[in-house]
C-alpha cells in the first residue's frame, strides 16, 4: 500500500467514518513495517488528543473460576477435568476493593464464569454493598450472558459498566467455538440489552482464534460499529489445556496491537484495554498495546491463593506489573514509554465529530 493511500484511509477513519471492506482488508494484511509504524503512530496521536498520556488503571477482581458453559477455547468451561476451581465470597470481594481502595483505585471489574452459585440476586447484593461502602467507586461486572431482568437489577444496584466481548460476528465461527447451547444471535442480542439499558458497555474480539480469517475480523469491526461500544477490548487467542483447542496455535501478538491501532482510529473516544492475554503472549505486550492507543490496564486485585485458579488460558500474567499490588512496576514501565498512571474512574465521554476531523 502506497503511503498516499494509507494516508488517505488514516484520515478518513479518524475523521469518524467508516471505510469499504476492501480498504479494511488492505489496512489488516499490509505487510510492511513502515506503514504499520504509521498508522500505529497515528493512532497514538488521536489517543493522546482525547485522553493524554495517562493510561486508567482497573482493579480486576477474578470472583469464580466455576462455569456453567462449556466454550472449546476456555480453560474455566465446565468438562475440564484439569480446571481447579473456587469461588469468593461476598465479603472476601469486599475485602479486594477495601485493598484496591486504598492503593488507589477507582474502578473495581468484577470477572468471572457463568457460576450457578453467583446467580442474579447475589451479584447484584454484592454490588449494592460495594456501592454503600464505596460510592463513588466505578463497578464494572464481567458474568457473562444474563437476562434482561438480571441486567436491570445489577444496574439498580449500582453497576455503572459491562464486559461482555461478542468473540466473533460469524455465526458459523462462533458455532465452533462454542457449545450448541449458546448462539452468537444471543450474545449480541445481550450486549445490544444492555447498551438500550445504560451500561457504558464493553464488546470484543480473539484475534487469531481457531478458523478465524480476515473477513471474520472485517466483519468484527463491522459489528462494533453497528454496536458502538464504550469499551472495547481485544487479545490474542491463547490456549488452554483441558480443552478441545489446547493445542491449537495462539494469536498473532503484531496483529492484535494493528487491530487496537485500527479500533482506536475508528473509535477514538472508546476505552481500549491493553489485556493481560497479550502480555501473557508478548514480554513487551502491554506498552505495545499502549504505544498503538490502548488507554486501559487491569491489574489483578484477587487474592495471590486463587490467581493460578483462574486459568482461562495458559500461563496467564498475574503478577509483576499485571498485579495491582506491584503499581511501581507498572508505573516504571508506562513511564520508560512516555505514559503515566490515571487513576481516575475514566468514565466514556463521546467527542464531537468536528474535533474528530481535525485531528
Amino acid at each position: 500500500m502506497s503511503n498516499v493511500n494509507l494516508l488517505n484511509l488514516i484520515d478518513k477513519l479518524s475523521g469518524g467514518y467508516s471505510i469499504e471492506r476492501n480498504e479494511w482488508r488492505s489496512l489488516l494484511t499490509m505487510g510492511d513495517e513502515e506503514s504499520r509504524m504509521m498508522l500505529m503512530q497515528r493512532a497514538a496521536e488521536v489517543k493522546e488528543l482525547r485522553f493524554g498520556r495517562g493510561v486508567f488503571v482497573r482493579g480486576l477482581i477474578e470472583i469464580s473460576s466455576y462455569c456453567r458453559n462449556n466454550c472449546n477455547y476456555c480453560g474455566l468451561r465446565c468438562a475440564n477435568r484439569e480446571a481447579r476451581r473456587y469461588r469468593l465470597s461476598k465479603e472476601q470481594i469486599l475485602d479486594c476493593c477495601r485493598e484496591g481502595a486504598s492503593l488507589g483505585f477507582n474502578t473495581f471489574v468484577l470477572q468471572g464464569g457463568e457460576d450457578p452459585a453467583q446467580n442474579d440476586a447475589w451479584m447484584a447484593d454484592v454490588v449494592r454493598s460495594i456501592k454503600k461502602e464505596f460510592p463513588q467507586k466505578a463497578v464494572t461486572l464481567s458474568v457473562g450472558e444474563r437476562s434482561t431482568e438480571a441486567y436491570r437489577m445489577f444496574l439498580d444496584a449500582g453497576a455503572d459498566r459491562y464486559l461482555l466481548r461478542h468473540e466473533t460476528r460469524d455465526d458459523e465461527h462462533y458455532a465452533r467455538l462454542h457449545p450448541s447451547a449458546m448462539s452468537a444471535a444471543e450474545r449480541r442480542h445481550c450486549l445490544f440489552t444492555l447498551k438500550r439499558l445504560g451500561f457504558q458497555t464493553g464488546s470484543g474480539m480473539m484475534i487469531g482464534s481457531p478458523w478465524q480469517t480476515i473477513d471474520n475480523i472485517i466483519d468484527d469491526i463491522l459489528f462494533l460499529e453497528e454496536l458502538n461500544p464504550q469499551m472495547i477490548g481485544t487479545g490474542p487467542f491463547i490456549p488452554a489445556s483441558g480443552t478441545p483447542m489446547a493445542d491449537f496455535p495462539p494469536g498473532s501478538p503484531d496483529l492484535t496491537i494493528l487491530v487496537v491501532s485500527l479500533l482506536r482510529l475508528r473509535f477514538p473516544d472508546a476505552l481500549i484495554p491493553a489485556t493481560t492475554a497479550l502480555a501473557s503472549l508478548h514480554p513487551e505486550g502491554m506498552e505495545q498495546a499502549v504505544l498503538a492507543g490502548a488507554n486501559v490496564v487491569m491489574p489483578n486485585l484477587s487474592p495471590f491463593r486463587v490467581r493460578e485458579m483462574y486459568s482461562i488460558y495458559n500461563n496467564k500474567k498475574s503478577y509483576g506489573s499485571e498485579s495491582a499490588q506491584n503499581l511501581i512496576e507498572l508505573e516504571n514501565k508506562l513511564k520508560a514509554i512516555g505514559h503515566y498512571i490515571d487513576y481516575g474512574r475514566g468514565d466514556y465521554v463521546e467527542h464531537s465529530k468536528t474535533s474528530e476531523a481535525n485531528v
